[in-house]
């Protein structure tokens, strides 16, 4: 059960990831001409969040009770498939290798950071919320 569990949060992550590239585009194309990369970045940072959040909220409970471990397993799981996604996908984009790294400090106003542990904490975050562990 809780191997099935973990193979049906893969489809959560991926709408997950579906809606951060379109949050990243709509960041890149409409948010960041109109109020500038400084301001856009944490914004994108925290309505990315949001949306995480509802998403696992709606569908992590769908995938019904499991063990403690598997949740926090989950998001260790989608921390990781995140990072290599969003790396290959730089490298693919032919952004440099600092630059990439750089993406993880949150001292440029870069949430990403933020994001990823965000990722890694929501499957038992809304676990606990929803009473299903």
């Amino acid at each position: 059960m809780e191997k099935k569990i973990l193979f049906k949060s893969l489809l959560i992550w991926f709408s997950l990831l579906i809606l951060a590239i379109l949050n990243g585009g709509i960041r890149n194309i409409v948010i960041t001409p109109l109020i500038g990369e400084n301001i856009s970045k944490p914004l994108s940072g925290f309505t990315l969040c949001c949306l995480i959040f509802i998403v696992s909220l709606l569908f992590i409970p769908k995938l019904g009770k499991g063990l403690k471990k598997t949740y926090i397993q989950m998001g260790i799981l989608w921390v990781l498939l995140t990072i290599i996604f969003e790396t290959i996908i730089s490298l693919i984009e032919k952004i440099p290798l600092n630059k990439i790294i750089n993406a993880y400090n949150i001292t440029t106003g870069d949430l990403w950071l933020i994001v990823v542990i965000f990722i890694g904490f929501i499957p038992i975050i809304i676990a606990k919320i929803k009473r299903i562990i």
